[in-house]
């Protein structure tokens, strides 16, 4: 890798950490493996190292929904879990990896928002529309939503 390419891969972390850390309810810490993680409430959605690995906590409907398209790859240690592991390789990855922390977030935001405090919190997110936005395919947006297949409409439990 050139040093060209590490100055651009770390600007664009450097970019995602201060982009999602902007977003309602998440908070920035280290990471307990080295690089900087996001939390919202008491659920970490993701971590990143300098050099553009990227981890990002899902559930196991949705990693599996994302890894089948394409969009990101299994967890490089923890491969029968919910997270996965993109790497940011250059600058213009950063659309493709904000859109996949995006969805962990609106995900674990979802959850949260069944809970008394959770409601409250994140009264003004609007995930319905947000999820819109991101354009998911319909199998990530039934995941994400946590319905099962052939039950639209009908929350899974």
């Amino acid at each position: 890798m050139s040093g060209g390419n590490r100055r651009g891969i770390e600007e664009t972390v450097t970019q995602l950490v201060e982009e999602v850390g902007s977003w309602p309810g998440v908070t920035v810490g280290e990471h307990r493996f080295g690089g900087t993680e996001w939390r919202v409430g008491p659920r970490e959605i993701g971590h990143v190292h300098a050099w553009g690995m990227l981890d990002i906590a899902y559930f196991r409907a949705l990693r599996d929904a994302l890894v089948e398209e394409g969009q990101t790859g299994v967890h490089h240690l923890l491969d029968g879990s919910g997270w996965t592991t993109f790497y940011v390789e250059d600058p213009d990855d950063y659309d493709h990896a904000r859109w996949l922390v995006r969805l962990s977030y609106l995900y674990h935001v979802n959850v949260l928002k069944k809970t008394p405090a959770g409601a409250e919190a994140y009264a003004d997110v609007d995930v319905e529309a947000e999820l819109d936005a991101l354009e998911p395919s319909d199998s990530v947006r039934t995941a994400v939503e946590r319905r099962r297949p052939g039950r639209a409409g009908t929350p899974e439990e």
